[in-house]
């Protein structure tokens, strides 16, 4: 089957996206496709779709000026085309008209970026740029979308002669109305318009005084509608040419209608091209709402989705003001089976229903709201088992329900099923209801399903511990304050924190203690051991974060004070190079006093201060060579910079650099440059490594890692 299993679309409660999407969508073509949406595992034709919408991301987002999609679909035009004799309406001439010149705009914006959006560009294939349409049409209508009176030569005398016998109209009933307006009889409106013809408001009491033909009255009888008796005959042969007219311009439409009729071919492209850009375009309106993109489809089975959030409780909270924490989930064929557990109302089963609607969106075409990096596969099909759906009118219990359903999950089950089980093997006895479940969940995974299950019993979470390809994983809960984070941890199960729950919600601490002595020993003491290793876990996360946190400051710190010093000591260098330039202008203005002194201005000798004025010459000269010296030595450093931009040892130590970060294998110990924190090589993808630090998991270009082992 191509289409997901509807039980499925139902828990995971895809129908509100579909819902929002037609409400981005234009016409009934689109808003037919995008109600019926349904998830696909006809993966080439998803991919395909994916792509198309990334491409029409990119323009929205870039800036491009895409033509607005405001049109009316073909679907009358094309039904009537191709009978004989037909004749479209005004409505369809000027609907074929707007379809036209928005195809011709979308082939136009294409026309030079076929490389860059080879996908939408293709939709184009079938049509081609063409005003044909529009030039017949203009012929006939002018821009408000009346037939023009040049159209034909008869419309056009028609009109003329409709013309002169509407003013003439007008002309005689002006005069009946000055005429009787002297006499005081008729009403306070003066004239009135009946079945399109003006008529005079008359006083009843005064009715015969006018010759014409009455035509009605009003309600009260008081008044009295009179058509002058000179336009009576006039009136006629207007309703007369009025019908003329029509009869010419259903003639001129119906041969309009034959003239385009051999573009229907094109007609239909137009039809198809528009709805599959409304489409699209309705998905596209989706995405820059809820923040979606296409992360990496891979190839092999695998999901990790970074800071994603469940798109319905996203914008739920965004319209009341909340904010929603993202999370990160990580599946792949180690650790295809995930098992969740920790407090109700933590979060463990919006995080399983995020999972499983970003999936059925995803393979029904739909970016989804997580972060670029993000990495996702298809699957076949995705089975769920959420929710209380017990049935009256079958007379079926939820636990009956739950194992038919499960039934059928052990039956079609393969390495391509995503199975979503939410609290997981309740509905029955504890103890029995638990045993069944860890026979269902080994069953399931030998079957080498992918699973999300969430559970609070403690053979279940035991039993990923044991399992290679399983792992548990918990929603955290502050035991301070004894309340839900809301935040998913991977890695190990979580205590349910019945008892702490229980207190939250006002039961009486001498209770809560009564029922832990009905317990046995041993469990109470694991859930203990759950939630301690949790409390440890959470502190050591929040130490982690705070030494992180307080690397990064001190880098800042250390940041700001070198660019502090870098701005002192430039700011040192020019009071420097300026106190120099001063000392210089000082001592040639010394000199220059001393050549002032000595000058003899009184005495009248010839050449009395040719020896000063030698000896200035001289000085001049040699002060001139000085700068001519330091100018040449100063280009002949900046010509050796230039050839020689990098000294022998600087080349030594990039050398080095890149052999030590050739080393960098998965598994290598490694430490950032900028921080000296080290961490585990976990993923190499180019010159991306992947990189455990403690608990978490982050991405760092090679160049900023140091090998260590």
């Amino acid at each position: 089957m191509d289409s997901f299993d509807e039980q499925t679309v139902k828990d995971l409660e895809f129908s509100t996206i579909r819902e929002w999407l037609v409400g981005y969508s234009i016409g009934a073509t689109a808003r037919q496709r995008l109600s019926n949406l349904t998830p696909s595992n006809r993966f080439i034709d998803v991919k395909l779709e994916l792509d198309r919408v990334n491409e029409f991301l990119s323009i929205r987002t870039e800036g491009e000026n895409f033509p607005a999609l405001d049109f009316e679909e073909l679907l009358p035009e094309i039904k009537l085309l191709p009978i004989q004799n037909a004749v479209l309406s005004q409505d369809g001439f000027a609907r074929l008209t707007t379809a036209s010149q928005i195809c011709n705009s979308i082939q136009y914006f294409f026309d030079k970026r076929e490389k860059e959006y080879p996908l939408l560009s293709n939709l184009l294939k079938d049509a081609y740029y063409s005003t044909e349409i529009i030039d017949a049409i203009e012929k006939v209508f002018d821009r408000r979308g009346i037939v023009k009176d040049d159209a034909s030569p008869f419309l056009y005398e028609i009109r003329q002669e409709l013309k002169a016998v509407k003013i003439q109209i007008n002309k005689n009933f002006d005069r009946e109305m000055r005429k009787h307006l002297k006499e005081n009889i008729l009403g306070d409106t003066k004239e009135a318009f009946v079945n399109d013809r003006r008529v005079l408001t008359v006083l009843s009491t005064h009715k015969r005084k006018i010759p014409g033909t009455v035509v009605g009255s009003s309600k009260t009888g008081s008044l009295t509608f009179i058509e002058p008796i000179a336009n009576v005959p006039l009136n006629n042969e207007f309703e007369l040419l009025s019908d003329d007219e029509h009869k010419e311009i259903y003639r001129i439409l119906q041969v309009l209608t034959r003239e385009i009729a051999h573009l229907l071919p094109l007609i239909k492209e137009y039809q198809i091209i528009l709805t599959e850009f409304d489409f699209i375009n309705a998905k596209t309106k989706l995405a820059l709402e809820l923040n979606c993109c296409l992360p990496a489809i891979e190839d092999d089975m695998k999901i990790e989705l970074i800071n994603v959030v469940h798109p319905i409780l996203w914008k739920n909270n965004k319209v009341l003001g909340k904010k929603t924490l993202s999370q990160y989930l990580y599946m792949d064929k180690l650790s295809r089976m995930l098992v969740i557990s920790g407090p109700n109302a933590g979060g463990k089963s919006i995080t399983l229903k995020t999972i499983g609607l970003l999936q059925l969106m995803l393979q029904a075409g739909l970016l989804v709201p997580v972060d670029p990096n993000s990495k996702m596969c298809f699957f076949q099909q995705v089975l769920t088992d959420i929710g209380d759906n017990q049935s009256i009118e079958n007379e079926l219990s939820t636990y009956s329900y739950r194992l038919k359903r499960m039934k059928h999950f052990l039956e079609v089950s393969n390495r391509r099923t995503l199975l979503l089980l939410d609290e997981f093997g309740t509905g029955s006895d504890p103890d029995l209801g638990g045993a069944l479940a860890e026979v269902f969940f080994e069953n399931l995974y030998n079957k080498k399903s992918f699973g999300v299950i969430t559970t609070h019993y403690a053979n279940i979470k035991l039993k990923a511990d044991q399992l290679t390809n399983a792992i548990n994983g918990c929603m955290l809960f502050d035991t301070d304050t004894l309340e839900p984070l809301y935040k998913f941890s991977l890695g190990q199960p979580g205590s349910s924190f019945t008892f702490e729950v229980a207190q939250i919600n006002g039961i009486p601490i001498e209770l809560i203690e009564d029922a832990k002595t009905r317990l046995d020993v041993r469990k109470v003491s694991m859930d203990k051991l759950l939630g301690e290793l949790q409390r440890e876990k959470t502190y050591l996360e929040r130490l982690n974060n705070e030494h992180i946190e307080a690397q990064e400051l001190a880098q800042k710190a250390k940041n700001d004070y070198l660019e502090k010093k870098g701005r002192f000591e430039e700011k040192l260098k020019i009071q420097q190079e300026t106190i120099e330039v001063n000392n210089k202008y000082i001592n040639l203005g010394k000199k220059l006093k001393q050549f002032i002194d000595r000058y003899q201005a009184k005495n009248k000798k010839k050449d009395a201060n040719k020896p000063l004025f030698d000896e200035i010459s001289k000085y001049i000269s040699l002060e001139k060579n000085k700068i001519e010296v330091v100018k040449q030595a100063e280009k002949i450093k900046k010509e050796e910079n230039h050839k020689l931009p990098i000294t022998k040892r600087k080349k030594e130590i990039i050398e080095r650099d890149e052999f030590e970060r050739a080393k960098i294998k998965i598994g290598s110990t490694v430490k950032l440059i900028s921080t000296k924190q080290s961490g585990t090589v976990d993923e190499i993808n180019g010159e991306m490594i992947t990189v455990l630090f403690g608990f978490m998991r982050m991405k760092v270009e090679k160049e900023k890692l140091m090998w260590v082992k």
